[in-house]
């Protein structure tokens, strides 16, 4: 059986309150497409994000700098504690098929250099350190979760791990109401923003 896609979620643990909703939405959407949510286990961005998951009945997995489970926030399911301090966020990347960075700050920063060191794809939103890197940026939470799906389908396609039995692959109404930001079941389809090329979505099953 193919495992199911990992989305790490990277921001700063002091983060500004928009930062915290957009990334609870964001959660809630990783959650929705069945994959797993990955992050540092700890405050701000990462708890938010964790929220949204847990809410939307998804997996959270917490990559945590200390030696204590305990350390992580309340909403991570399974807490996994390092004892590398900062450098559990190279774990972050490398277990990661895709990373959404939202806003954040020199860890954040980190947090995408890794991933893109190791050819994992990075999709940003909000971003600040990260706005110049030549990244993908995403509009919204929808879009960044979007992207990051697609991308991940994508590595994995290109490495021959990704088969049509994937039991969390994206489906048609997902993608659906991921870019209307409906819930499943609502809204018609939707095409792609402007200047930009989506897969067909059945390609992503």
């Amino acid at each position: 059986m193919t495992p199911p896609i990992r989305i790490a979620v990277a921001g700063a643990g002091i983060a500004p309150p928009d930062d915290c909703t957009a990334a609870e939405e964001v959660g809630r959407r990783i959650a929705e497409a069945g994959a797993v949510l990955v992050c540092g286990g700890g405050t701000g961005v990462m708890e938010a994000a964790a929220r949204g998951a847990v809410a939307a009945g998804g997996i959270t997995v917490g990559l945590l700098p200390g030696h204590d489970a305990g350390e992580a926030n309340d909403h991570i399911r399974i807490p996994l504690p390092t004892a590398m301090g900062e450098g559990r966020n190279v774990l972050v990347a490398r277990s990661a098929d895709a990373l959404i960075a939202i806003g954040g700050e020199w860890g954040t920063l980190s947090e995408v250099a890794l991933a893109r060191r190791m050819d994992v794809p990075v999709i940003l939103l909000r971003p600040t350190l990260t706005r110049h890197l030549g990244l993908p940026e995403a509009t919204t939470p929808a879009d960044a979760v979007v992207r990051a799906l697609e991308a991940a389908h994508e590595a994995r396609r290109d490495a021959g791990l990704d088969g049509a039995a994937d039991p969390i692959a994206i489906s048609e109404e997902s993608e659906q109401a991921a870019r209307h930001h409906l819930p499943h079941g609502t809204g018609p389809a939707a095409g792609a923003g402007p200047g930009t090329q989506r897969p067909d979505p059945h390609s992503l099953v």
